[in-house]
């Protein structure tokens, strides 16, 4: 097995131990709420404390960090991010389990941040939209098996094994990247002011919204997606764990053709996927008669709703690159920070329609996100197509003006024989 396939594979697995420790309280959350005395409502604020923390302290940590070796600052934020797995499983109460929650996730995303500096960076340019593809699958494959199993061992030996378990696979990651990462990959040091001004690019603050837009898109029927299942569609809880199975492969299906699409300028594709989470977000509500009809198209809008993960994400690296290389981590970064922006509002959005309008009409607000997505698909690719003529221009420009002063050069020499 060649060297960058081993690496492949970590880095995969290092998304895959972050959408563990992520994920893993929602199955285990009732279990919690006994050991500790706290009404299960109060427990589900841990969710929203983390996404919040997550997308806050990201960015902060990124730059501050930036100016250190990237191989010692991954690892020393991985000892960090370990201690706090650790100390979850050893809380006593609500307070303490989030705090231990707030520590990781304060370097969860820079953690996956400089992963993807660190793909961006080994993987050959063919297969980098590849390799940013798995990554994003590996929190689909946390979702999908991860969790379900994190369940069973908290129902089999307590919920605190569950945390325990990740600080194994975290030490096992840690031990490995030691090995497999460059040591001495190479980076731009700057100020703050310095790495900010990628954010003062148009094709890169347009592109942070229709993130946070998308993700807003898919929690907004998302978050209630066990209700929808079994209230609305009327499956049986017995068959809940299949289903939310098949959705998870789903989910996995769509980092792939994410990633496929990212190889073939998948940014100009979006518009037409997002007509798309349109139209389907309208159908849902009428759909929920029907168990067939409902359950495609849950499934259709799992496979499309954020196919724009790999595109957008490499879109941040290649603008990042070739004009603000001071940026990049950031750049890594911001895909992360936006999307759990967007949880936020998409949630928030979920429950307010869920208290107004009921179940059945939620899809309605999705609807709204997905369409203010479509607009901003358009802004972008219009914005970049832009840039890319003014490129055209300039360089036709520079080699007009090189032909002629090529030309002066040989009548001068032709003067002066």
């Amino acid at each position: 097995m060649s060297k960058y396939r081993i690496q492949a594979i970590i880095f995969v697995l290092v998304a895959f131990m972050l959408g563990c420790n992520e994920f893993i309280v929602v199955g285990i959350l009732s279990d919690m709420a006994k050991s500790f005395g706290t009404p299960v409502a109060t427990m589900g604020y841990l969710v929203t404390i983390f996404a919040t923390t997550y997308a806050i302290c990201t960015p902060f940590v990124t730059i501050l960090t930036s100016r250190f070796s990237r191989y010692k600052t991954l690892l020393t934020l991985i000892i960090i991010f370990l201690i706090g797995n650790t100390l979850s499983g050893f809380a006593t109460s609500f307070l303490t389990m989030m705090l231990a929650r707030m520590l990781t996730a304060t370097v969860a995303g820079a953690i996956i941040s400089l992963i993807m500096t660190f793909a961006s960076a080994i993987a050959p340019a063919n297969k980098r939209a590849s390799l940013v593809s798995w990554i994003f699958a590996g929190f689909s494959i946390a979702s999908v098996f991860g969790v379900p199993l994190g369940t069973t061992i908290s129902m089999t030996y307590g919920w605190r094994y569950t945390f325990f378990v990740i600080s194994i696979i975290t030490i096992l990651t840690f031990v490995l990247l030691i090995f497999i990462l460059p040591r001495n990959l190479p980076q731009v040091s700057s100020s703050v002011g310095g790495q900010l001004t990628l954010l003062k690019d148009r094709r890169i603050y347009i592109a942070v919204f229709l993130v946070l837009f998308t993700a807003a898109a898919m929690y907004g029927y998302y978050t209630y997606i066990r209700p929808l299942l079994t209230t609305a569609l009327g499956f049986s809880t017995a068959s809940l764990n299949w289903l939310l199975f098949i959705i998870g492969i789903m989910s996995i299906i769509s980092n792939r053709l994410s990633g496929t699409l990212a190889e073939h300028q998948g940014l100009r594709y979006m518009p037409r996927f997002y007509v798309a989470d349109i139209v389907l977000l309208a159908l849902l509500p009428f759909a929920l008669g029907n168990k067939v009809a409902g359950l495609a198209i849950l499934l259709i809008l799992t496979l499309i709703i954020t196919i724009l993960n790999s595109p957008i994400q490499i879109h941040f690296l290649n603008v990042a690159e070739r004009e603000y290389p001071q940026s990049i981590v950031l750049a890594s970064s911001l895909n992360s920070i936006f999307f759990n922006f967007g949880i936020s509002l998409g949630s928030a959005t979920s429950s307010l329609m869920m208290s107004h309008v009921g179940l059945k009409w939620i899809s309605l607000g999705a609807a709204v996100f997905a369409f203010i997505s479509l607009i901003l698909a358009l802004m972008l690719n219009q914005s970049v197509k832009r840039r890319k003529v003014a490129e055209g221009v300039l360089r036709e420009g520079h080699r007009e003006w090189n032909e002629a002063v090529k030309g002066q050069n040989v009548r001068d020499s032709g003067r002066n024989a």
